[in-house]
């Protein structure tokens, strides 16, 4: 079986643009069962599937597997997430030939807003160049991973 490869980069953003605000939004709510190292289970609900992801390293290029879940399975799972939790509404957009993940979050992430953008290569993510709603690069700083916000909180430089 091949492995699943996520290749993406991460930016923080000084809010929506305006263009944005009208755009479809998934409310998203997203807990993590086990934290090692740099490996991560987590639980995904969307009010279309709930989603078991198990991911492993850090920054742009991860490895990455899904298994998708019956109603029953992500309810039993997602109690066990109780203090590694985040809820957001996810915003898709066409940039080039890239798509843009605008993840505004709620309750104590109120106010973070990241757009994450997704490659088929690692060559495509270098060439990348963000447009200038974007603020700053942070697809290396593990602070700003889920788990991490998750786990301890919104970052205390979050302004982008």
């Amino acid at each position: 079986m091949a492995r699943g490869i996520e290749i993406e980069r991460k930016f923080l953003l000084d809010g929506l643009p305006p263009t944005m605000r009208f755009a479809r939004r998934e409310p998203i709510r997203q807990g993590y069962i086990a934290l090692d190292g740099d490996t991560e289970v987590r639980v995904r609900i969307t009010p279309k599937a709930a989603v078991l992801t198990i991911k492993s390293g850090r920054g742009g290029v991860r490895t990455e597997e899904e298994v998708v879940l019956d109603a029953r399975q992500g309810d039993a799972l997602w109690e066990l997430t109780e203090g590694r939790r985040v809820q957001k509404a996810r915003r898709r957009v066409r940039i080039g030939d890239a798509e843009a993940e605008i993840d505004e979050y709620s309750g104590a992430l109120d106010g973070l807003v990241v757009a994450e953008v997704e490659f088929d290569d690692e060559e495509a993510a270098g060439v990348f160049e963000p447009p200038s709603w974007f603020a700053r690069e942070v697809t290396d700083d593990s602070r700003y991973s889920n788990r991490s916000l998750a786990s301890d909180g919104i970052p205390r430089d979050a302004g982008a």
